[in-house]
């Protein structure tokens, strides 16, 4: 039987005929916490995207399952219902949206698809309101625009707010730690922390180490030329900040190549 959550296999993406991902295998299981790591232009920005099912990517071999159930021909909106979430780098601002409103319809679009029942503004607001006060954040934020005037680290806990929202299985948080100050970076990981069960995954996709030292991964994968190259344990992205990519990817393919 199949326990993952989430099984990547021999995934091939393109996009206007440019080769993106070039045979990603990748597996989740409930619970755990992956790290996605490597330089500009490897593919870890894509490989969110598709899985959140971006329709600007044209996947040309492989298979994405979720649950033990193939999601390439299911749209957006019906991952997300699924429990997939995508945490973006650079969250917009939606002028003339409250953030309360924002918030109401997604909950009920996921509810109504599930057959649940939808909250009326004044329940939400019950609702609501202990996920904010669990993530620390000022109940003022409801009434003002989406993401408009956020400061960055607003706007991520404002992605993590969905994310609990919402009750994703798999959180995938591309560069959530992007400008973030260090006061920042800790306030979100804690909320992030706070939500984690045996039950949920997450992805995290960084740069850097220092997230990491907030958020332990259970695995940090190394992505290199649209492919993972390397995979290890927490301890991979303190040996990345002293020796940088270079040195553990050619340690990986040297080490291959003895076999």
């Amino acid at each position: 039987m199949n326990d993952n959550l989430i099984n990547i296999s021999n995934l091939h993406v393109s996009i206007n005929n440019i080769p993106i991902l070039q045979g990603v295998n990748l597996n989740i299981k409930p619970g755990e916490i992956h790290a996605i790591m490597g330089k500009n232009g490897s593919g870890k920005s894509t490989l969110a995207k598709v899985i959140a099912g971006h329709p600007n990517y044209n996947i040309t071999h492989g298979d994405i399952q979720f649950n033990g159930q193939s999601i390439l021909h299911i749209n957006p909106e019906e991952r997300a219902i699924k429990g997939i979430f995508l945490a973006f780098q650079y969250p917009i601002e939606i002028p003339g949206v409250s953030n309360a409103d924002f918030l109401r319809i997604a909950y009920n679009a996921k509810q109504k698809a599930q057959k649940k029942a939808e909250l009326d503004p004044l329940s939400f607001f019950e609702l609501i309101n202990q996920y904010i006060e669990k993530i620390d954040m000022n109940p003022q934020f409801l009434s003002r625009n989406v993401n408009e005037g956020f400061s960055g680290g607003e706007k991520k806990k404002n992605e993590i707010l969905q994310m609990m929202l919402l009750d994703s299985k798999l959180g995938i948080l591309d560069e959530i730690d992007s400008g973030l100050d260090i006061d920042a970076l800790k306030n979100i990981s804690t909320s992030i922390n706070s939500i984690l069960t045996k039950e949920k995954s997450i992805m995290i996709i960084t740069h850097y180490q220092r997230i990491l030292d907030y958020i332990i991964p259970d695995y940090i994968h190394i992505m290199e030329e649209g492919k993972i190259v390397y995979t290890g344990n927490a301890d991979t992205a303190k040996k990345l900040e002293q020796y940088g990519y270079e040195s553990i990817i050619q340690n990986q393919v040297s080490n291959t190549q003895k076999y």
